[in-house]
């Protein structure tokens, strides 16, 4: 994680930037082509040198903010994050894992809690993944989100988020349109092919996959070692389901 020490303007600048952040997400998302930043570019560029220190002083209001244990204002101020880093992998699973990971687990009903696991997934999927497509890092996160908060009951609302996703899937798959879950029929195909596994509705199949896509882009060896790692545990827990 940052960590910085930014006198008053600095936070004045952070509070210019969260209003802008905030807004601009609501407003630009329906406007924006896929591959634009998450914040208009110029407002960006109107930063300049202090975009940096500007990132900077979030992300130390963001620890603050997660040691507080706000986590609601945190999903707000990782917007922000977005906004001023969009091209950083780290800014998306910030944010996403406190969608899936804390605030999810504040509300009061399984459903409630699944707009919120959801909100995380595509956050990475949609969003995150399509500024940095060659991103192991994400597709990581996305294969951990798939693998933990899915497809095992470690949540309470496990049994839901199955339910939910299954739902998900079968309607996809009914349309014959997977590239609204980011995936690629011929990759599907050689993931059944080579590991006899076809039940698409099982989210350990979601955290087959995305391992997969995420290993050649694994340049750490401790980054190949977690990928391989989520993709045979995946593996063994779809085996004892199936």
């Amino acid at each position: 994680m940052r960590a910085a020490g930014r006198g008053a303007w600095g936070w004045a600048l952070v509070a210019a930037l969260f209003a802008a952040g905030v807004a601009g997400q609501f407003v630009l998302r329906a406007h924006r082509p896929v591959a634009a930043p998450v914040a208009a570019e110029s407002v960006i560029a109107a930063l300049g040198g202090l975009r940096s220190i500007a990132a900077e002083a979030v992300w130390f209001r963001a620890e603050r903010l997660q040691d507080e244990g706000r986590y609601v204002e945190l999903a707000q101020l990782a917007s922000t994050l977005t906004f001023l880093e969009p091209h950083e992998p780290e800014v998306w699973s910030y944010a996403a894992w406190n969608l899936a990971y804390n605030i999810s687990i504040m509300m009061p009903t399984p459903e409630d809690r699944w707009r919120w696991v959801l909100a995380s997934m595509k956050l990475l999927r949609d969003e995150g993944l399509k500024l940095n497509p060659h991103s192991a890092e994400l597709c990581r996160e996305l294969a951990w989100l798939f693998e933990l908060k899915l497809g095992t009951d470690l949540d309470a609302a496990g049994a839901t988020y199955r339910e939910k996703w299954r739902a998900i899937v079968e309607d996809v798959r009914a349309r014959d349109a997977w590239t609204e879950l980011g995936m690629e029929k011929e990759k599907m195909a050689a993931i059944e092919t080579a590991y006899g596994v076809t039940d698409w509705t099982d989210p350990q199949m979601s955290a087959v996959y995305w391992a997969l896509r995420g290993l050649p882009y694994a340049t750490e060896a401790h980054d190949r070692a977690f990928l391989r790692q989520i993709l045979q545990q995946a593996l063994v827990i779809y085996a004892k389901r199936h």
